[in-house]
């Protein structure tokens, strides 16, 4: 049993194990968390705030643990299945009477008239927001840092960024704030983060987990959990998914993930006669010599399980991926901004008007209509590639790491050690990029947004923090993409938390 001192390090599955046993009081689990905020945040700055009501809450699921008896802790495990956790959510889901700022300085004072509908439902299922974690202003780059809240830093290394935008949940989990939290994913919001701090993140199909009008019905992006282990995940998106009357574009989602046990030894067992299609580029993304070694170590463990994999090639660049997002962002997302922004860009961050400026300018040279037509080449194009495979197993992201302050106006360049350095004229060598996000290898899934996608450590890169690998499903087989990843976990555990 975990001594007092480190209680926060438990998962959210080994916690409610505990609570269900009376060892572990949910009090003093949140005790425990609030401590390592309390001792850590300074030097990592992931908590925008602590939510001062979770300690009621907390309270009250103490108190049911201290007299349920078997048949009602059998019910709960049900009908509750978070009772007692901490939660730590991104700022951009509001909580009813709390600011909702995204980030932007002249929101501070705007507050939420009511709970986001993910929210919402971590409520319903017994959990509760302990804390609250920082994102770059509007959700809108993959490093996270703003005039609002400054710096947020990878807790594997400090002078490094922990991804972007659900960058603060992540460092929070890596650091052991919480052993759940809530992302966003519009272009590999949940993704990378997940993939630069050894964490778990799920991008759901879009539909699954409802999201706030009127870009609930943007089908680039989607809200989803992160944590730290793929049971942990699949608990949280349990929780999210299904129908919800705020968001016309909800699925139905009864029976999802039913009778997954990502923790019986037969995970890897399952994964005999599975067949992987492994992509190691994407077409022509610039992958580094690091992150390609642990993407190949993660397909042999699946081979050396029984698993048949093939290296596959897709008919992507780089290029034509960012023009088709752009397009769509252009269109879609930059005008949002531009309406939630107006009269006070003399207080945005610099990446938040370069990404308006460039979405903008894709825009005017593509209509709506030629993104669509775009999009469709890309998703006939995955669909012909994963034909005859069960899931398609890829790196996250192409470069291992970036900068935590920097904010890419002018590119990147991809030294040696597979570190993204900011475009600027000390730079020397490396590969150039002309923008940043084409070192990303996450929104051509977020073009064929129907497809389930699981991020999972694949290893340590050469800079010392943890590289990623997506395994993708085909559209709505959330489960393929969840096994495979539990097979992961299992043949090659992983450090859970960073070395702090």
């Amino acid at each position: 049993m975990s001594s007092a001192t480190d209680l926060w390090s438990l998962s959210a599955t080994e916690a409610l194990a505990r609570f269900r046993t009376k060892e572990l009081s949910p009090v003093e689990y949140l005790e425990a968390l609030i401590g390592r905020i309390t001792a850590e945040d300074e030097r990592i700055n992931a908590v925008t705030e602590v939510v001062e009501e979770a300690v009621t809450s907390a309270g009250e699921a103490e108190r049911f643990y201290a007299s349920a008896a078997v048949d009602d802790l059998a019910e709960a495990a049900v009908t509750r299945p978070l009772l007692g956790l901490p939660v730590i959510a991104k700022e951009k889901h509001a909580i009813a009477g709390r600011s909702l700022t995204q980030g932007l300085i002249h929101e501070r004072e705007t507050m939420a008239g009511s709970d986001a509908a993910i929210i919402a439902r971590i409520r319903e299922a017994g959990g509760f927001v302990h804390a609250r974690a920082t994102s770059p202003e509007f959700s809108c780059a993959t490093i996270t840092h703003s005039p609002m809240w400054g710096v947020t830093r990878n807790p594997w290394n400090l002078e490094l960024s922990p991804g972007g935008s659900s960058g603060g949940s992540a460092a929070a989990l890596a650091a052991g704030f919480a052993p759940l939290a809530t992302a966003s994913d519009i272009a590999g919001s949940t993704r990378l983060p997940a993939a630069f701090t050894g964490t778990v993140g799920f991008k759901a199909p879009y539909g699954r987990v409802p999201g706030a009008q009127p870009l609930a019905a943007d089908w680039y992006r989607g809200d989803g959990p992160m944590a730290r282990t793929v049971a942990d995940a699949a608990l949280l998106a349990g929780v999210m998914v299904g129908l919800h009357p705020s968001d016309h574009a909800t699925i139905n989602s009864t029976g999802f993930l039913d009778g997954f046990d990502p923790t019986s030894t037969e995970a890897a067992d399952r994964l005999r006669g599975r067949r992987v299609g492994l992509c190691l580029r994407l077409g022509d993304f610039p992958v580094g010599e690091d992150i390609l070694a642990n993407t190949r170590t993660v397909a042999s463990a699946l081979e050396s399980a029984g698993a048949i994999v093939e290296e596959i090639e897709l008919p992507w660049t780089a290029e034509r991926i960012f023009e088709t997002a752009f397009t769509h962002f252009g269109h879609l997302l930059a005008p949002a901004m531009r309406e939630a922004t107006g009269g006070h860009e003399d207080t945005l961050a610099d990446y938040t008007l370069q990404f308006m400026d460039e979405a903008e300018a894709v825009a005017g040279r593509r209509s709506l209509y030629d993104g669509l037509a775009m999009e469709a080449q890309i998703q006939a194009e995955l669909a012909a590639a994963m034909d005859g495979f069960d899931v398609l197993l890829a790196p996250t992201s192409a470069v291992a790491g970036l900068e935590a302050d920097a904010s890419y106006l002018d590119g990147i360049t991809i030294d040696a050690g597979g570190i993204g350095r900011d475009g600027s004229d000390g730079d020397v060598g490396g590969l150039r990029l002309d923008h940043y996000w084409q070192a990303h290898m996450t929104m051509p899934f977020n073009i064929c947004n129907r497809v389930p996608i699981v991020n999972v450590p694949s290893g340590l890169a050469d800079c010392g923090i943890p590289a990623g690998v997506q395994v993708i499903g085909h559209p709505f087989d959330d489960r393929s993409a969840f096994e495979v990843a539990a097979a992961i976990e299992q043949l090659q555990p992983w450090q859970r938390l960073a070395p702090m």
